[in-house]
């Protein structure tokens, strides 16, 4: 629970910067722990931390348990030595401003291939192989699964699941065998690539606690279709016979477009969760929070009711909102957490039942000041209407920058914003994170590119533009003692400053 006013900052790791063409958990992540601290910070909040897929979207991700190899340090490789200097020598010139991820998949594969022939070959250090026989024996449930998943995948040149041979893609239990002997060192490979994210990831976490930040993670409501657990689990899913889709997730026509939003993942059987004492929903949360301390739930409405698209169609246009058990869910959750560590991502189409789910479970949910400037005062989203238990945002990854809302805003938008800010002529970044921090929110977090005033170059993404996201890079030396007093004044002013 968020129990002090306290900020954030918003940016996910593989927007670090770092010479290995993508943000990861080397030495940079420490750098970003060391800024939040001499800032008065409390909180790091991220995007989801799996393997990602279609699009190289953090929503659309390979396991709903996994951790994203990409993110893996060469630097923490060569201080294991698991890899030489030597396996660095054919880094190629990546941009500082953007993932490329083409290239930096290739490269990154390429490296974690080589180390893990080298692994196979000569062994690894006793301590070490001791750390990952316990890794292995402790996340049984889900990881020999997801390695199987990806080994196959990898041996089928990456197609879906849904597109394998009918043996593979049916589970039946010869040709799964056959496949454990044919792969076993691509099988190996996955498990410690896994072994090494989260070895990473909870030292991180580990520095993190030690200096007084807590960290966000994110939870998306649905999974990927193309995931090892659709493809483990189907009968928790909305498959036919053929275990193809017959309803898929989305969001009917809203300000994000008149077609509404076409997510393609598969929803749930619930009676199947039910069932089962909702066991998959549970292992799933305490997977989350083994990573974070707090987890923001994306489209926290879905647990009330979800937009059910028919499977095949072009658009989002025709669907129907179909109910989901919302409130056994969490209490389910809440026999292993009473406090339940979770942010409602609140946002779109809210019914008066989404509001009464999260009022009875008292979760805070997210205000957006972006949307607030429609000249109305009595729009929710203007800070004198946030309940006191709530995260403020300036905007979030779906979002404009700041910048870039207002070069965009309606000039009815702007007036209006002027009059409600007192705003003259200043950097309008920093004017609207001023006006979220004296927000009575209790906690407001902001986005890194508003921070640094970026435009709209800097935008995460795009809702319903599938390509072209998730690239922005914090250039090096954008973190300047100057910002960091600057930042850490504002957090002092409106009382959110960290002890």
């Amino acid at each position: 629970m968020i129990k002090e006013r306290a900020s954030g900052v918003l940016l996910h790791p593989t927007s670090l910067p770092g010479p290995y063409g993508i943000g990861d958990l080397g030495p940079e992540a420490y750098r970003w722990i060391d800024f939040l601290v001499a800032s008065g910070t409390r909180y790091w909040q991220f995007l989801p931390l799996g393997p990602t897929g279609y699009g190289d979207s953090p929503y659309q991700c390979f396991s709903a348990f996994a951790g994203n190899p990409y993110l893996i340090s060469p630097d923490g490789l060569l201080e294991l030595g698991l890899i030489e200097k030597e396996d660095l020598s054919d880094l190629p010139d990546f941009s500082v401003e953007s993932v490329d991820f083409g290239p930096v998949i290739a490269w990154k594969t390429a490296l974690l291939d080589k180390m893990s022939q080298k692994v196979i070959r000569h062994g690894m250090p006793p301590e070490l192989l001791k750390e990952f026989e316990s890794f292995v024996d402790d996340n049984l449930d889900w990881l020999d699964e997801y390695a199987l998943f990806m080994a196959i995948k990898q041996s089928q040149g990456g197609i879906a699941w849904s597109e394998w041979p009918k043996s593979l893609k049916f589970r039946e239990a010869a040709a799964l065998e056959n496949a454990k002997k044919q792969l076993a060192e691509q099988i190996f490979r996955h498990k410690f690539d896994q072994f090494l994210f989260f070895k990473q990831w909870l030292k991180l976490r580990q520095y993190a606690q030690a200096h007084g930040i807590q960290l966000i993670g994110d939870m998306p409501f649905v999974i990927a279709f193309d995931s090892a657990d659709a493809w483990a689990h189907p009968q928790l899913f909305l498959l036919d016979s053929k275990l193809q889709p017959t309803l898929v997730a989305g969001v009917p026509p809203d300000a994000f477009g008149p077609k509404g939003q076409l997510w393609g993942n598969p929803l749930y059987q619930w009676p199947a969760h039910e069932a089962e004492n909702y066991a998959w929903w549970l292992k799933r949360m305490e997977a989350t929070l083994k990573l974070v301390d707090l987890v923001r739930i994306d489209h926290f409405r879905g647990f009330i009711s979800a937009w059910h698209v028919p499977f095949g169609n072009e658009d989002a246009i025709i669907g129907e909102w179909i109910p989901s058990p919302g409130e056994a869910l969490f209490k389910a959750f809440q026999t292993s957490y009473p406090e339940l560590p979770i942010i409602a991502e609140d946002l779109g189409y809210i019914t008066p039942d989404v509001v009464a789910l999260r009022e009875d479970f008292n979760l805070p949910g997210m205000r957006i000041l972006q949307f607030a400037f429609d000249g109305d005062p009595e729009n929710e989203f203007l800070p004198h209407h946030y309940p006191v238990n709530s995260v403020c945002y300036t905007g979030t990854h779906d979002n404009e920058t700041a910048k870039g809302w207002y070069m965009q805003a309606e000039l009815k938008n702007k007036l209006f914003m002027h009059k409600y800010l007192d705003f003259k002529d200043e950097d309008i970044s920093w004017a609207l994170m001023r006006a979220a921090f004296r927000s009575v929110s209790t906690l407001c977090v902001v986005p890194m590119q508003d921070i640094l005033s970026l435009d709209s170059e800097a935008r995460m993404n795009n809702p319903g533009i599938a390509a072209g996201n998730w690239r922005w890079r914090m250039k090096p030396g954008a973190i300047t003692d100057l910002l960091v007093k600057k930042f850490r004044d504002l957090n002092f002013t409106y009382s959110r400053l960290s002890s």
